[in-house]
């Protein structure tokens, strides 16, 4: 790294993978990042970071689509072929195991995703002298 370049995040930040399984402020670390289960808070409640800058879009359903997929299927192949359980069996284990998974998927992955744009200081680009 040469002097003229500056680090990623202040000295105050928190590890993003940290903020992401904690579900907690990228800054402080001690924060909630969300006020339900998948809804961000405007600011953090302990240190004041206003996290208008977030803009996760739709990456953490679109990872969380992929990762419950190859682990969901993975699963009930397992099941069916170590077991062979009545169809039912596979629609009620997968009916509740999938949801409790994606839910908890995506709050990772929404708090890993704020965490990572705010260490890297990602916002919209914008014009000189805007």
């Amino acid at each position: 790294m040469n002097n003229a370049e500056t680090p990623k995040a202040t000295k105050q930040s928190v590890s993003p993978l940290y903020a992401g399984l904690m579900v907690r402020c990228p800054r402080c670390g001690k924060g909630p990042l969300l006020q339900s289960l998948l809804n961000l808070r405007e600011s953090c409640s302990k240190c004041g970071l206003n996290y208008k800058f977030v803009d996760t879009g739709d990456g953490p359903a679109i990872f969380a689509i992929f990762i419950l997929g190859f682990v969901v299927l993975g699963g009930a192949l397992w099941v069916e072929f170590n077991f062979e359980p009545p169809l039912w069996v596979h629609g009620v284990l997968w009916g509740l195991v999938t949801p409790v998974l994606a839910i908890g998927l995506l709050r990772f992955l929404k708090a890993m995703l704020t965490a990572l744009q705010y260490y890297h200081k990602a916002e919209e680009h914008r014009l000189s002298g805007d």
